[in-house]
């Protein structure tokens, strides 16, 4: 069961759906299944989050200095190359496999994040993993290596007693249903938008750690331009970094889509644009200020960076 006040927690599930069900009078049709729908979205959240969910680590204080979360989209190459004067008046934010780059130890990002479980699982299989937690052991300035709960232990057992590296962790509970119930199990750090890829996870760390104004850099998510079919109806998709994968992570990668049909890998990228759009109805009410400013990103969630201002120079955007 999940690590909070039991009590609370549950006499609060008992009042859940009230506002809900007193909304029902006058209700026709698809108005009704709507509601219905968000009912049972919640209380299957709800059972999730007392099944899945440990405590997170605690929140952060509000922070004025901004934060750069960088994806690893191809777009970031160019952010590093010509924005590297703005890059450093941030903290910085990394994910995934951008320790195995060289920019990684100029840029010193003070946060990193790690969400699949092939991080954790691939140590032995992969070489790219194995690389990876060797450069995180080289980390010799502050950083914070947020990892889900329930790869807490093993990361602790490959960081030990890093005295640069401290770990903290959060939940990858999904949670949907009643917004305000999920803004709820979300400022409690109980659960998430449902994260289908590590930038969702990596934008509720940086809300969680108290950053009042968020970029996200490398966020290109322009899967569907490179989606396809071969003539065998086998799903082939390219995603690009701003790094040059090697064979190794390509035969994961065609691995991952062997047996998914066209409908599967779509519908993911749905879940993964709804997401962000749950994301920005929090930050809202966190009065958190998000910010897309990766060129020709996909995701529609966030306002745009829409240009340098003159004051670029000394690392602020418009």
């Amino acid at each position: 069961m999940c690590m909070v006040a039991r009590g609370t927690y549950f006499n609060r599930i008992f009042f859940v759906f009230t506002p809900e069900f007193m909304n029902f009078a006058g209700m026709k049709g698809d108005e009704l299944q709507k509601m219905a729908g968000k009912i049972v979205s919640s209380a299957a959240s709800l059972l999730k989050v007392a099944l899945m969910s440990r405590r997170a680590s605690g929140k952060g204080e509000w922070k004025e200095r901004g934060l750069v979360v960088m994806g690893n989209g191809p777009s970031l190459r160019g952010t590093i190359d010509n924005d590297s004067i703005w890059l450093r008046n941030h903290d910085l934010m990394a994910v995934n496999f951008a320790a195995n780059t060289p920019d990684f130890f100029t840029l010193r990002p003070c946060h990193y994040v790690l969400a699949d479980g092939h991080f954790f699982g691939g140590v032995a299989t992969d070489p790219n993993v194995a690389k990876l937690w060797s450069a995180l052991l080289k980390t010799d300035w502050r950083m914070t290596l947020w990892v889900p709960w329930k790869y807490a232990a093993q990361t602790w057992r490959r960081i030990g007693t890093h005295p640069m590296v401290e770990v903290k962790v959060f939940n990858l509970t999904p949670v949907e249903g009643c917004e305000w119930l999920c803004h709820w199990l979300m400022d409690s750090g109980l659960g998430m938008p449902r994260p289908r890829n590590v930038l969702i996870p990596a934008v509720m760390v940086g809300i969680r750690e108290g950053y009042r104004k968020i970029y996200l850099a490398g966020a290109d998510h322009s899967w569907t331009r490179t989606l396809s079919v071969d003539d065998e109806n086998f799903v082939v998709s390219v995603q690009p970094h701003f790094y040059s994968d090697n064979e190794e992570e390509h035969k994961r990668v065609r691995s991952t889509y062997a047996g998914l049909h066209l409908h599967d890998v779509l519908g993911s990228m749905t879940v993964a644009f709804r997401s962000y759009w749950q994301i920005a109805s929090y930050a809202k009410e966190k009065g958190v200020e998000i910010i897309n400013a990766t060129p020709g990103s996909m995701i529609d969630a966030f306002p745009r960076l829409q240009r340098r201002s003159p004051a670029a120079s000394e690392g602020e955007y418009t």
